[in-house]
């Protein structure tokens, strides 16, 4: 319900006709915020239209042009990207985003992150993380204050895209250590701690949220406890096995023009068994209202 309690917040939402911008648009509606969710002109869709009847300000704005966006971000509280896409999206369009805030004054901007700590990987290991490295440094260069959330894996995407849970064998796959430790968060509880960060007048840099800290082991008493059924173990090989089966999946079928091709999938599996990116501290306590869902949780509604 409608509280109010945030009625002199002003987000600027950019993303809302993605899952998580959505959501995101929802849980600010729901918190009483002023959300104006800026789309390409022609974007607009049912779900948009439902938000709408929610309160939701629908603007249709020409991202290429600078005064165009200024004018859309004025008297914004903070502005909050979930853009989804390669280069273009995620360096070019989010700098114009990020100019136009600085220009409007805006003083708080939170980028569409959302991903492992790619700040402790190196360059190269994997393209979309680099992308999000690349406008750090954007943003490092403006007088705006940042924070972008990180949050590890999609839990979600255990039961369908990112198929470490093999439900048809009763096995849990990986590659390496299987008590190395990884982060997953589903995309609601990731989309009520942004709003919530959002609306936060002080915010970090860096907020890193795991609505659950497993291991390969961890998943497989998961996925156990949720289906009733024994799951056992199925090690595929080292991290450099990894790697062999990321280049020739590359080689094989590039879609370099894709956002989340095979091999991209691969590579963020891969960072994440090194261990290198793993979330910590986590800020899951910064606030409290919000009730994790665990992997274990995810995986009872698949099998359900």
């Amino acid at each position: 319900m409608n509280q109010n309690t945030h009625s002199n917040h002003t987000i600027i939402l950019a993303g809302v006709t993605g899952d998580l911008g959505g959501r995101v648009a929802r849980f600010l509606l729901q918190q009483g915020a002023v959300v104006r969710a800026l789309v390409r002109p022609g974007k607009t869709n049912d779900k948009l239209k439902a938000l709408q009847k929610q309160g939701m300000l629908l603007l249709e704005v020409d991202f290429a042009s600078a005064s165009a966006l200024t004018t859309a971000c004025a008297g914004g509280t903070c502005v909050v990207s979930a853009l989804s896409g390669l280069r273009e999206v995620m360096v070019e369009t989010q700098t114009a985003l990020l100019q136009a805030a600085v220009a409007a004054g805006v003083p708080r901007f939170i980028p569409s992150d959302y991903a492992i700590d790619f700040t402790k990987l190196p360059r190269g290991t994997n393209r979309n993380l680099d992308l999000r490295q690349e406008f750090a440094e954007r943003i490092a260069a403006t007088p705006i204050a940042a924070t972008s959330i990180l949050n590890g894996m999609f839990s979600d995407l255990l039961t369908g895209q990112a198929p470490l849970v093999l439900f048809p064998v009763n096995r849990v796959m990986y590659w390496g250590n299987p008590d190395q430790l990884l982060d997953f968060t589903t995309v609601e509880n990731t989309a009520e701690y942004t709003a919530a960060a959002a609306l936060d007048a002080i915010t970090p840099r860096f907020l890193r949220i795991a609505g659950n800290v497993l291991s390969a082991r961890g998943l497989q008493e998961a996925a156990s406890k949720a289906t009733g059924k024994h799951f056992r173990l199925l090690r595929l090989g080292g991290l450099g096995a990894l790697d062999t089966l990321i280049k020739i999946t590359r080689i094989v079928s590039p879609q370099n023009q894709e956002v989340f091709p095979p091999w991209q999938g691969m590579q963020y599996l891969r960072n994440m068994l090194s261990g290198l990116p793993k979330l910590e501290p986590l800020d899951n306590n910064r606030y409290p209202h919000i009730q994790w869902t665990t992997v274990q949780e995810v995986l009872a509604s698949r099998a359900s």
